[in-house]
């Protein structure tokens, strides 16, 4: 999927109000921002706006909001954060009910380049639901054109993700995506769709149910595919090997029959480990010391469970990685939590770093994993979006992206 799709360059912001959407999904402990990535990705977007002489009102959910609205998911920390990012106030509209009396003055009072943050869109009931036509409605009200610039939630068809731009667009406004959507679907859709060859992609992570179609699509696109992290363990058992109590899927064993088959019919590599690093039990706490086993893949003992892939492994993974021009990685190797069982992660990331190709890591734990390990400088991009990248990953049509205007 191309981006063919209308992005901030093609309006002039200059005196409407224009309301975007953000990720500003961003991790709190005891009221404090504990990594503000997402924050920082959604400043060129914010300011581009700001120099044009936009109103910029902006908005995001933080957190599930299992229990109503609470102070706990409140955005006032992220208002805080990006006043001083930005090097100017960003008032922030404390209404529960998001598009109230209080958003209403608020935007009403704005003056060009001033912004605000609504509060959390899921304080609002209906903003996952259906029926949030109410909702989108009162969004668009508030604004002249509308910015979609949270790639994170681009996978929901969500009131201020995708029902707010068909309020928009019949008052004859834009519906537009922000620089952040543009740089994850050019880099995760060139990757995948105009991939310079050779191209490798790599899957890792706990479930093999997670990534059913991702496999399945990413077969069809890639030159070799690596399998590792615990999926690995349903394809091994799939081959007749002994898994011990490593985590695996006995759902899944035919699936994965079926995949080796298509590979081999494609012509397409899959790899699979060859040796894995064993314990006798998950550390507990996660990153506790742990005394472990290596073994062949072939040979795992019954009482044993895999935790991560192996020397051999890491070598012959990080050879495929050496010749590539494009890799897609998505999930982890192991427990990359622990740094015992981090090795096959670190191994991969390090191959990662060393390669010349363009290198795209799809969110999420494999995110997570090359910021921790500190390889973050070393890749072309990571995306921003778990949940988003991996439906991407699988070929689907993401609403967020497909509600804007076409070129």
């Amino acid at each position: 999927m191309g981006l063919n799709k209308k992005s901030v360059d093609d309006f002039s912001a200059a005196g409407k109000r224009v309301l975007v959407r953000c990720d500003f999904n961003v991790p709190l402990k005891n009221g404090e921002i504990t990594d503000e990535t997402r924050i920082v990705a959604a400043l060129p977007t914010i300011q581009k706006l700001v120099n044009d002489g936009g109103k910029v009102i902006l908005c995001s959910h933080l957190g599930k909001v299992k229990n109503g609205p609470n102070e706990g998911e409140s955005l006032a920390p992220v208002a805080k954060r990006l006043s001083e990012k930005l090097g100017k106030e960003v008032k922030f509209v404390a209404d529960y009910n998001v598009t109230g009396e209080a958003a209403t003055a608020a935007v009403a009072a704005m003056q060009p380049g001033d912004v605000i943050l609504l509060q959390n869109t899921r304080f609002r009931g209906a903003e996952e639901t259906k029926n949030g036509a109410e909702f989108s409605k009162e969004l668009a009200d508030l604004c002249d054109d509308y910015v979609c610039d949270a790639f994170g939630s681009s996978h929901r068809a969500h009131a201020s993700v995708a029902g707010v731009t068909e309020y928009v667009r019949a008052k004859g406004g834009n519906c537009t995506v922000g620089y952040l959507m543009e740089k994850e679907i050019n880099f995760l859709g060139n990757a995948v769709e105009n991939p310079v060859r050779p191209f490798v992609a790599i899957l890792g992570g706990a479930k093999v149910a997670d990534k059913l179609n991702v496999i399945s699509n990413l077969l069809e696109k890639c030159d070799t595919l690596i399998i590792g992290g615990g999926m690995a363990y349903t394809f091994l058992k799939a081959q007749g090997y002994e898994v011990g109590t490593s985590l695996c899927d006995d759902s899944k064993l035919d699936y994965c029959k079926e995949m080796m088959a298509k590979a081999e019919q494609l012509g397409k590599k899959l790899l699979l480990p060859v040796d894995t690093v064993v314990t006798s039990e998950f550390p507990n706490p996660i990153d506790a010391k742990i005394a472990t086993e290596v073994y062949d893949s072939t040979q795992l003992p019954a009482d044993k469970m895999g935790m991560d892939i192996g020397p051999k492994t890491q070598a012959m993974y990080a050879e495929a990685v050496k010749s590539a021009k494009t890799v897609v990685w998505n999930g982890p190797m192991g427990v990359f939590e622990n740094p015992i069982l981090a090795k096959g992660t670190v191994a991969v990331a390090q191959a990662l770093a060393d390669t010349d190709a363009t290198t795209v890591i799809g969110g999420g734990d494999s995110a997570a994993a090359i910021n921790q390990l500190g390889f973050a400088d070393k890749v072309t991009h990571i995306s921003t979006g778990g949940g988003a990248s991996l439906e991407f990953l699988e070929g689907k049509e993401l609403p967020g992206v497909y509600a804007a205007d076409d070129k």
